[in-house]
């Protein structure tokens, strides 16, 4: 069933404005997925924030022109999903985690910042940590050197003074008593 062109206006209207949302575009081919598998890749996708999209390429082609995704305009052949998200790994993430499980799904591209990615670039992008545990990270590694200095501080404090930490000198004498 082809659609006509208001139709076909209001699809790449659509798809612009995800694009102009999107750090990152997944295009994945999908010939011989079952439809419930495609209907657990698409809830999966849901959860995360990621919007699946299975478009003619035209359509698509026209949709990206003038974003940062138009440079894979040139690798939209074939039956394709296209998985835009505003988490720049979090399209990468759903379609890579589940071409692991499903060989079906074949990993085609993508792209990222203005570059376009190959197979490997959207596996490498999808193996980055997600922006929770990135964050985590950085704030273990900001706590690292405070109770390291904290520790030994305290570990000095017991060795002068018997196992009780010495008062601070500055602080006020109500602080000290206390």
């Amino acid at each position: 069933m082809s659609l006509n062109r208001s139709e076909k206006e209001a699809v790449i209207s659509d798809v612009t404005s995800l694009a102009a949302k999107a750090q990152t575009l997944v295009m994945a081919e999908y010939r011989g997925i079952t439809v419930a598998d495609m209907t657990k890749l698409r809830n999966e996708a849901r959860s995360k924030g990621v919007s699946l999209s299975v478009l003619k390429n035209t359509l698509a082609r026209r949709a990206v022109a003038g974003s940062p995704f138009e440079i894979v305009g040139d690798q939209m052949t074939g039956p394709l999903i296209y998985g835009f998200s505003e988490d720049a790994v979090a399209a990468a993430k759903v379609v890579a985690d589940f071409a692991k499980t499903n060989d079906k799904l074949v990993i085609r591209g993508g792209a990222f910042g203005g570059k376009a990615l190959d197979v490997d670039g959207v596996k490498q992008l999808a193996n980055i940590p997600s922006k929770e545990v990135l964050l985590a990270q950085l704030l273990g590694l900001m706590q690292s050197p405070i109770s390291r200095t904290a520790r030994v501080l305290a570990a000095l404090a017991e060795k002068r003074g018997g196992g009780e930490a010495a008062p601070v000198a500055d602080a006020p004498a109500e602080a000290q008593a206390a």
